[in-house]
């Protein structure tokens, strides 16, 4: 994605800079700064199941079939990880794992606005030893049911598995899109519109136990209840003032949402899913208290981004034409 830092970036900055501060770690995790040079515009991120600490993470656009393992207590890459057998990536946008073990990379941005006839979704099962490595991932073709999208958010569902994608558009226009029940290797995987969303949405991610759907914008970000397989909602979630918000994923506890952004040395930043304070209280009764909130859907106060500043944002991004804004392709 093209940067939005320039003009318009700096003036919804300022003015989002004089809503409020940035959003505070929480209790339980850390945020880190991803140090490797090569990694200029990390687009998705995904929370280990294997190595414990671990993010992973991408660039978009044209950067390759490469996936990074990034270390959070140090923010620096422990493993390069290139995928094989997968032809060349046109906008790699998003990264999840599945219950399987196995990772998910989304190939599913447009560099021209929403009409390529498909797009990929590639798969290889999460390494077990961390290190510089090429592995051979199944390749599978995605088309949506409505027509060609433009899209940034791929989301599997920790519990069955299914995966879902979330297109880039507001007005109206967005949806959350299901795939098919299992993903085939040799024909095409149609998606269907299964719920609307309002939201340029940039990223998304399950909580561990599969109960909470949370996509982001740049600016702002929306939280779901899942049930029966469609989200319920949306309510309002926190978000941190970052540079150019591209993605998101849960701690592997489910306890913090850990939100990223792109640029050279990004910094993935932590905010405490509202009610998690009370759940490692309920785990860890020794464990000392902490100062964090953990009301539902926290206003514009404790270094949260307010309803005020969301709507500068939105505005200031509508009249420069953010929505316009996509990769050179």
């Amino acid at each position: 994605m093209r940067s939005l830092v320039g003009v318009t970036g700096a003036a919804a900055l300022l003015l989002l800079c004089a809503a409020g501060p940035a959003a505070a770690a929480d209790g339980g995790h850390e945020g880190f700064t991803i140090e490797d040079p090569r990694i200029t515009e990390s687009s998705g991120l995904a929370a280990s199941r294997a190595h414990p600490g671990i993010y992973w993470t991408h660039n978009d656009s044209d950067d390759g079939a490469h996936l990074y393992a990034v270390d959070s207590g140090t923010g620096k890459t422990v493993a390069t990880v290139t995928l094989s057998g997968v032809g060349a990536p046109r906008d790699v946008e998003a990264v999840s794992i599945g219950p399987d073990g196995d990772v998910y990379v989304g190939d599913i941005g447009d560099n021209l606005g929403g009409t390529w006839d498909h797009v990929w979704i590639y798969r290889f099962p999460e390494p077990k030893r961390l290190r510089d490595m090429t592995v051979k991932a199944t390749q599978y073709v995605v088309k949506y049911a409505d027509g060609a999208r433009d899209a940034e958010a791929l989301m599997v569902h920790p519990k069955t598995g299914r995966v879902y994608i979330a297109d880039k558009q507001r007005d109206g226009g967005g949806g959350l899109y299901e795939g098919p029940a299992e993903l085939s290797a040799s024909g095409t995987n149609t998606f269907r519109r299964v719920a609307d969303v309002d939201l340029w949405t940039t990223d998304g991610a399950f909580s561990p136990d599969g109960r909470r759907l949370l996509l982001r914008g740049y600016f702002e970000a929306t939280s779901y209840t899942w049930k029966d397989g469609r989200p319920v909602g949306p309510e309002r979630a926190d978000v941190p003032l970052q540079r150019q918000g591209e993605s998101v994923t849960y701690s592997p506890d489910g306890t913090a949402l850990m939100y990223g952004s792109e640029g050279r040395g990004s910094a993935v930043e932590p905010v405490e899913v509202p009610g998690a304070e009370g759940d490692r209280r309920a785990k860890s009764p020794s464990e000392g208290a902490s100062s964090g909130d953990g009301g539902e859907g926290g206003g514009g106060e404790d270094g949260k981004l307010g309803t005020g500043a969301v709507v500068i944002a939105v505005i200031i991004a509508a009249v420069f034409g953010v929505r316009r804004l996509f990769r050179k392709g």
